[in-house]
């Protein structure tokens, strides 16, 4: 029983079910506005009360009857479902994500003013003028011989 009271009192369990609840709740809501504001505004168009009762197809079955195809009500989920993504997105990621890159972000080193590593003809040339510095001094071996 401990185990168990551990577990439930562990602060992931608590987060998500906080969240699910936040959830259902922001479902009603973005549902109630699918509902009651974009449905009979987009049914208006289509001359229906709302989305569910517009757009209907009916077909022939094979029994003698007709069946019905609701592409209003298709739309209304489809709707519903950009609606909730948009909000997901704006109030949720979208902060979270710019919360998380501020506090992950490395803090801005000042540029230091060295200076640019030589390239492979600089270095080449120091060796050049090195060895020929050696010559000079008395050295007998010599590296271009004509």
């Amino acid at each position: 029983m401990k185990g168990f009271r551990e577990f439930i009192l562990r602060g992931n369990v608590i987060d998500l079910a906080v969240a699910v609840v936040i959830g259902a709740a922001f479902t009603a809501i973005v549902t109630a506005l699918v509902n009651f504001i974009f449905q009979p505004i987009i049914g208006a168009l289509f001359n229906a009360n709302d989305l569910s009762k517009a757009l209907i197809v009916t077909i022939p079955t094979a029994a003698g009857g007709t069946a019905a195809i609701k592409f209003g009500a298709f739309l209304a989920a489809v709707i519903n479902f950009v609606i909730i993504a948009a909000v997901v997105y704006f109030v949720f990621v979208l902060p979270v994500n710019s919360m998380l890159k501020r506090a992950f972000q490395k803090p801005a080193e000042p540029e230091a003013s060295t200076p640019a590593p030589p390239t492979e003809l600089d270095l080449l040339a120091q060796i050049r003028d090195l060895l020929e510095g050696r010559q000079k001094v008395g050295d007998t071996r010599i590296l271009n011989q004509d």
